[in-house]
């Protein structure tokens, strides 16, 4: 019978792999939790119209990506693709966001249809933050200022650049939306094919294409900024200064757009050169009609989104994986005999109590002294602590060290505890 195997595009992450993630995402759970953002937590599933609503229908997720699927009672639904839509639907359904204001994050699977690469999967994970009830560019400048701290937490900073822009109100961009159709028809022969059919259904998207060709043509292209209202050139304007007093290096890239539709004003990203082609780490910007548009009342929002995957990838790549992020044991208990085994596993309880950030692993199944002790030495651990015969005769435990020369003694059971204590802390 043939082994099953994992769906393409969607992973295990095996032991060997976990720690790294543990690694990141609780360093991210420390600067967020720092700044005052609180954790949500939503379904994975979805109503499909949600996501139809949010994004837009004629976008590349919606129309290509999504995984959906009618239940038992023929109701539409859908596996997640990103999370802001379902935490505006959460927000505005327990009533956390009118005349309130909110910073809350999530972590996640998300899910899309796309073919897997390095670095991009149909099951991927993510750490999202979205912020309510504030109109200001200081938000803006707080979740940039809060990311660039995160990179530097994660010794990321030398390797990452920040670039932002403003898109402006659905006016502006609807004006602009015109102009740079007018100007790609005449090429509609040299566009890739992406391209010329995103021209009638969302030409902005065609300003992200990573197509020398269209690249090409795109630098004579109108210019988004050029179609602004003076709102947003205000917001963009202060949002610059207050990056620039927090000593936030950027750079404004007016080609940068965000490929949902509901974003407007500021959109940003966090790019590095360390991934080739999957250099964006951190995306988002504001959403402010996202709220009214999904049935609540008009709510100013801003958020971005990280790709764990990613971050992870990029962590492994640039050699910056901390020594202390493994599954390494920091002790292991032997018992040699059946009758050593319960005083054995007591002493691992002792030990764990007395030291309660070490990992310490109990034998168990038996087996030699010679075969224990090649697993106390597989599980990295400092000291093998070993109860038998003699050892219950005396009261005493041995502790070997397993990464030096120095010598196996013998200790009380009693003070084992207090004296592994005093080795790690010596060390």
């Amino acid at each position: 019978m043939a082994k099953i195997q994992a769906i393409r595009g969607m992973n295990d992450i095996l032991p060997g792999q976990t720690p790294m993630w543990q690694f990141l995402e609780t360093t991210v759970r420390q600067v967020l939790k720092s700044y005052g953002y609180q954790e949500i937590r939503m379904p994975i599933v979805e109503q499909t119209e949600l996501f139809k609503r949010s994004i837009g229908e004629v976008t590349d997720i919606v129309e290509k990506e999504m995984y959906t699927f009618d239940d038992r009672n023929g109701d539409s639904l859908t596996l997640r693709p990103e999370g802001t839509a379902g935490c505006v639907r959460a927000g505005e359904e327990h009533g956390l966001l009118f005349n309130q204001t909110q910073r809350l994050w999530y972590t996640g699977p998300m899910f899309r249809y796309e073919r897997p690469q390095k670095g991009r999967y149909r099951q991927f994970h993510q750490i999202g933050v979205e912020c309510f009830g504030m109109t200001g560019p200081d938000i803006d400048a707080e979740l940039l200022i809060m990311t660039a701290r995160l990179w530097a937490a994660l010794g990321l900073q030398p390797h990452t650049r920040l670039e932002i822009n403003s898109i402006g109100t659905a006016e502006a961009r609807g004006r602009y939306r015109e102009e740079l159709v007018n100007y790609l028809s005449e090429f509609k022969t040299e566009l890739d094919a992406d391209s010329l059919r995103r021209l009638e259904s969302n030409p902005l998207r065609i300003l992200d294409s990573k197509n020398a060709g269209t690249q090409r043509i795109l630098q004579k292209a109108p210019v988004l900024d050029a179609f602004l209202d003076e709102e947003s050139l205000a917001h963009f304007s202060r949002l610059k200064d207050l990056l620039d007093a927090a000593g936030v290096l950027y750079t404004v890239n007016p080609r940068l757009v965000r490929g949902l539709d509901y974003y407007g004003k500021t959109v940003f990203e966090w790019i590095t050169d360390s991934l080739g082609a999957q250099g964006t780490v951190c995306a988002g910007g504001r959403y402010d009609g996202l709220v009214e548009q999904l049935g609540g009342k008009s709510t100013s929002a801003v958020g971005f989104a990280m790709g764990i995957e990613r971050l992870v990838l990029l962590l492994e790549t640039l050699g910056l994986v901390p020594e202390h992020v493994s599954n390494d044991a920091d002790v292991y208990v032997m018992a040699m005999g059946d009758d050593a085994l319960a005083a054995a596993m007591s002493l691992g309880e002792a030990i764990r109590s007395e030291l309660p950030g070490k990992v310490v692993v109990t034998h168990c199944g038996g087996g030699s002294f010679k075969s224990q002790m090649k697993k106390a030495d597989r599980s990295g651990a400092r000291l093998a602590i070993i109860v038998g015969e003699n050892e219950l005769a005396t009261g005493t435990a041995s502790m070997k060290p397993l990464r030096s020369d120095e010598p196996q003694t013998a200790v009380d059971r009693s003070r084992l505890p207090r004296v592994l204590n005093e080795f790690f802390g010596s060390r």
